[in-house]
């Protein structure tokens, strides 16, 4: 997708150095930064300068890349493989794409190992770039049906940011926005601000505004009165692990989200790559939520009257915080998972008739 006219990937390979968009800086600043080591990427994951499940495990696959380049021991790629699937619990895709690429590479003692290595993490890239144009075009069955009935703007609500930046190319819940918008159907996007990082306001806003695509960005909790007042006709959301029974982890909100969707009778989907799919846990409880330094709740950065980005606290000091990542949106509150083969809907049979 484009920033300032100029299409861009959110990470790729070049010259023996991984370049990714640094997330912790947008909106305020465009920075390409080079990730040289394993260590790189597994620090980029942690401190979210990459983030999104897709692009965290597109991230991993490029990080033993890296590590084969540092060190061409199989030992060393192994102590490699347990830090990046270690570096955030929570997305499913980090570990998927970390075993993917290990089972091409261990016990692997030959000359190509780059080359097989470099050829795996681009071919997950190229996978996800096609998984999540399809979910754009098969998502946008929905949004041109709702158009058809209402023949005025359809309004999407959407949560945190499982946009192009969160991908490699296209988004997961953003991509059937990008279709209609691509294919002539006036939209507008509820964008939540998505506390405590922003990602709503700070990421979603900012690549819908880069494509012409009208948005409002809203506190979190005003979708409910929203809803009541008729001004959602859907929320598309994404997801960083989809038990095989339909349960959903998203952003934390994301299940407060579904259960005002729910209350009003307004269709609630969710958008996903099947790698995001976690075929082996059974219950939610068992899911690992990933809980982050409670300083992301308590400070905030902005631009300062000088046009300088100053962090700054706005929680009384004596004061504490839980900063919870992510929550777990039930299947009976989801209308329907939109994926790269089809809509099914979020069950056990509907994901197995579908990839099974």
């Amino acid at each position: 997708m484009r920033i300032e006219g100029k299409e861009y990937r959110t990470i790729w390979f070049e010259n023996n150095v991984v370049k990714i968009i640094d997330q912790t800086k947008l909106p305020h600043q465009f920075i390409i930064k080079d990730l040289k080591t394993v260590k790189d990427a597994i620090n980029a994951i942690k401190i979210m300068e990459v983030r999104g499940a897709p692009l965290i495990g597109a991230t991993a696959a490029y990080g033993l890349v890296l590590a084969i380049i540092e060190n061409n021991d199989q030992s060393f790629l192994k102590k490699s493989a347990d830090e990046l699937i270690s570096s955030r619990p929570t997305a499913i895709n980090l570990k998927w794409a970390v075993d993917r690429m290990m089972n091409k590479l261990s016990g692997l003692n030959s000359d190509k190992i780059l080359e097989i290595a470099l050829n795996e993490a681009k071919d997950i890239c190229e996978e996800d770039i096609k998984f999540c144009e399809n979910i754009g075009l098969n998502g946008l069955k929905v949004i041109e049906e709702i158009y058809n009935k209402k023949k005025d703007t359809v309004n999407i609500l959407t949560h945190c940011n499982a946009g192009w930046l969160a991908t490699i190319n296209w988004g997961t819940a953003t991509s059937p926005i990008y279709h209609a918008h691509k294919k002539g159907i006036p939209v507008h996007v509820w964008a939540d601000e998505t506390r405590p990082r922003n990602q709503g306001a700070n990421l979603t806003s900012y690549e819908l505004n880069e494509e012409g695509i009208r948005n409002t960005i809203i506190a979190d909790n005003t979708g409910g009165i929203l809803m009541q007042r008729g001004e959602v006709d859907i929320c598309i959301v994404g997801t960083d692990r989809t038990l095989a029974n339909g349960d959903v982890c998203n952003k934390v909100g994301t299940y407060l989200k579904a259960l005002a969707a729910y209350d009003n009778k307004i269709p609630f989907y969710v958008a996903l790559p099947s790698s995001t799919i976690d075929w082996n846990i059974k219950d939610h409880k068992d899911i690992p939520i990933e809980e982050r330094n409670s300083d992301e709740l308590s400070h905030m950065e902005g631009f300062d009257e000088e046009g300088n980005i100053k962090k700054i606290q706005i929680y009384p000091k004596k004061s504490r915080a839980m900063n919870l990542a992510f929550d777990v949106t039930p299947a009976k509150y989801v209308t329907g998972l939109i994926t790269e083969k089809g809509i099914c809907e979020a069950s056990k049979k509907g994901l197995t008739d579908l990839f099974k």
